[in-house]
């Protein structure tokens, strides 16, 4: 096959394909396309996947951590126990004194440790407030509002 041979059959077959209607509802259909900027950026192609597609975790250090300390109160609102809500605050404090140990250059971290006393006291004050609101008769049943304790039993051998 010649190339003018395949290129007739290449146009005649998105010609079908635009009869048939393959390209109507196509992303960014009737839309400008985006202009790259007064500088040519290596990776628009990147930034603008990250963008599209919300992936998060991605970036310098310093970044995630402002993001992630800016949603830490809603991640933890969303926990159960005390125990895990510390491990929580715990872990986001130990990457904060590790990132800002870093000597990696990039942006500085200035996202603030946590105090867990206080991030504790504070989640079980917003678990009340919602476990008060969601009940008829706005009393907390406190054996809900208390971190419940697991019960080992030990089993014992005789000889």
């Amino acid at each position: 096959m010649s190339e003018l041979e395949r290129a007739a059959v290449v146009e005649t077959a998105i010609q079908q394909a635009i009869r048939r209607g393959e390209f109507d509802d196509l992303p960014g259909a009737g839309k400008p396309i985006p202009r790259l900027g007064d500088h040519h950026d290596p990776d628009w192609w990147i930034r603008r996947k990250i963008e599209t597609e919300q992936l998060r975790g991605l970036g310098p250090a310093a970044l995630t951590l402002r993001v992630e300390n800016a949603e830490l109160d809603a991640l933890l609102d969303g926990l159960v126990r005390e125990t895990d809500v510390r491990e929580t605050l715990e872990d986001f404090n130990r990457r904060v004194i590790e990132a800002r140990r870093q000597l990696q250059g990039g942006p500085p971290v200035v996202t603030p440790t946590r105090d867990v006393e206080a991030e504790v006291a504070a989640w079980t004050e917003r678990r009340t407030a919602r476990q008060t609101a969601s009940r008829p008769d706005g009393q907390v049943d406190h054996a809900d509002a208390q971190p419940r304790r697991r019960i080992r039993w030990q089993s014992r051998r005789q000889r």
